[in-house]
């Protein structure tokens, strides 16, 4: 590829591919398609699908650039024939045009193609001169989503009507041009595709181990009391300044990430519980699956005086707990033992009357590595997922005018 840092003159993109010259020609959506037009929802709504027979198109199913239809809806031959109009054909492009994903495309593929789409999905028909998979992506890309944002007056972002479809600008090379960049960024999506199915993979695997090895056929007499002791040491002198929370998904993290840049914290943090690496937190008010965390990330912080704070004895590895936590097992034994009957909450005696059976410390730490390893792993897929999105977002941006 070639970068064009001198385009003030030529009407081309910062970067292009080094065997085409001349420039780019200006048009529009309306001028370059044959058809602009979106369908309605069936009369009854969602009591009329059906589970086979004609794919029925909804803005859920629109992604960024991909489909995702594990919940497409279905519609019969006769509900089709009275939608004939709106019949999709393979490789029309689709734009949402209302709600909070206005903005969002995809092609037509096999799967759908015969299908029909509701008042939320627009198709786009194009002519011979432009490439369905170059609009696609074009108007996934900056120039067309600042577009697409024009006409939300006031941010209000409300729908999108066929005329301001129509009226979008773009800039589009020869075909054989635009079908080379289409081209090239299928092949990055193919390939984001297939990153996440890894990353979806070692997720169901580190699932089934976890649940096959926390899946005791006999009962327990021994409980999470009997291996765990609570912890209220008090950042008195208030010599630790890093406020911590306890997020669902991520864990521990520094309190500023958790409200955007602003703490919540009290002036005076005295009061703050203090955890140290290996101890365990949660906030007994927001208890469920993954709210119980580990502290791995930093050697000591503080938090809030309404979180719990617990640590192993020597008895249990505490990395064996961590993994116990995301089970199906305690998520049944929780929901036992909570107590409240508006805001529901789960108290440290409550956790620790939840039956616990664990092998010998030798064989936690066995299980506690093989789960550790597999998730280090699962976050290296995840990162490499990341680069593969920032490179597709660096392309659209560069690729179009």
């Amino acid at each position: 590829m070639e970068n064009n840092n001198d385009n003030k003159v030529l009407n081309v993109p910062h970067l292009r591919f080094p065997e085409f010259t001349g420039e780019w020609k200006k048009s529009t959506i309306g001028s370059l398609s044959t058809k602009v037009g979106s369908g309605v929802t069936p009369r009854g709504g969602e009591t009329v699908y059906k589970s086979e027979g004609h794919s029925f198109v909804r803005s859920q199913n629109v992604g960024w650039g991909h489909l995702q239809l594990d919940d497409i809806a279905f519609i019969d031959k006769e509900t089709h024939l009275r939608q004939k109009n709106t019949e999709l054909q393979l490789d029309d492009v689709l734009l949402n045009i209302t709600g909070a994903s206005i903005g969002r495309s995809a092609l037509v593929n096999k799967q759908i193609a015969g299908g029909n789409v509701n008042q939320h999905v627009c198709i786009i028909r194009t002519k011979d001169n432009l490439v369905p998979a170059f609009l696609c992506n074009f108007l996934l890309s900056n120039h067309g989503q600042k577009q697409i944002d024009s006409f939300q007056a006031g941010g209000n972002r409300q729908g999108l009507n066929f005329e301001q479809i129509r009226s979008i600008k773009i800039t589009i090379p020869s075909t054989k041009e635009q079908t080379k960049i289409a081209t090239l960024l299928h092949l990055i999506d193919e390939r984001i595709a297939t990153q996440n199915k890894i990353i979806e993979d070692l997720k169901k695997l580190k699932s089934a181990i976890i649940e096959k090895e926390y899946t005791h056929k006999t009962k327990s007499n021994s409980h999470i009391g009997d291996f765990i002791e609570q912890t209220s040491k008090r950042n008195k002198n208030r010599a630790i300044q890093n406020v911590l929370s306890v997020s669902n998904r991520q864990g521990f993290i520094q309190q500023s990430e958790q409200f955007e840049n602003r703490s919540v914290a009290s002036d005076d943090t005295s009061s703050y519980k203090i955890v140290k690496k290996n101890n365990f937190a949660f906030n007994p008010a927001r208890i469920n699956v993954g709210s119980i965390a580990r502290l791995t990330t930093f050697d000591r912080g503080i938090v809030s005086p309404m979180y719990i704070c617990f640590r192993t004895k020597d008895t249990l590895f505490p990395e064996y707990l961590d993994y116990y936590f995301e089970t199906k097992q305690f998520f049944t034994e929780i929901q036992k033992r909570l107590e409240g009957s508006v805001r529901q909450c789960l108290s440290f005696e409550g956790l620790c009357n939840i039956p616990l059976c664990i092998p010998t410390i030798e064989v936690q730490q066995q299980v506690g590595k093989q789960l550790s390893t597999l998730v280090q792993e699962i976050k290296l897929e995840i990162d490499f997922l990341e680069l593969l999105q920032r490179q597709k977002k660096f392309l659209l941006h560069q690729m179009f005018i």
